[in-house]
């Protein structure tokens, strides 16, 4: 949303917009993108770590786990309500109306965020591996007693 605000001159507020599909429809379908994969949407790279984080969670504690996972339907209630207030329906505001889709350069750089979230959440083994024995050796330090 950064690139909206700066473009609309500092407009933040959700009552601020209205009818983006109309004005940026490609802006408006990688917000969609993005927007998914923080839904933890699977097939994405959200889903990955939040599958991961409640099943580290289950094994110590099923409750905690359970919230964790509550909280993440009222997160995502909360953001499909945003998206659909921000990109469906009619234009609201003289600033939005003015705004023009992306360009090539933003489209590129969108375009690999997309691939990144794809690749991440496709196969997240390749990106796992890397940080391995780096997380190995924090748990070593994290699990010495410092008396």
């Amino acid at each position: 949303m950064a690139l909206i605000e700066r473009r609309t001159g500092g407009v933040r507020g959700l009552d601020d917009f209205g009818g983006l599909r109309k004005i940026a429809p490609v802006f408006t379908g990688f917000m969609g993108i993005t927007l998914f994969a923080s839904l933890g949407l699977p097939g994405l790279n959200g889903f990955v770590g939040e599958f991961l984080v409640i099943m580290g969670t289950m094994k110590v504690n099923f409750w905690y786990a359970a919230i964790a996972a509550t909280t993440l339907l009222f997160g995502a209630a909360y953001t499909l309500w945003m998206y659909k207030r921000v990109v469906f329906g009619a234009v609201t505001n003289s600033h939005v109306e003015a705004l023009t889709d992306i360009d090539a350069r933003e489209g590129l750089v969108l375009a690999l965020v997309a691939i990144a979230v794809l690749g991440m959440g496709l196969y997240p083994q390749a990106f796992a591996s890397v940080l391995h024995n780096s997380v190995g050796d924090v748990l070593a330090l994290a699990m010495k007693s410092k008396l």
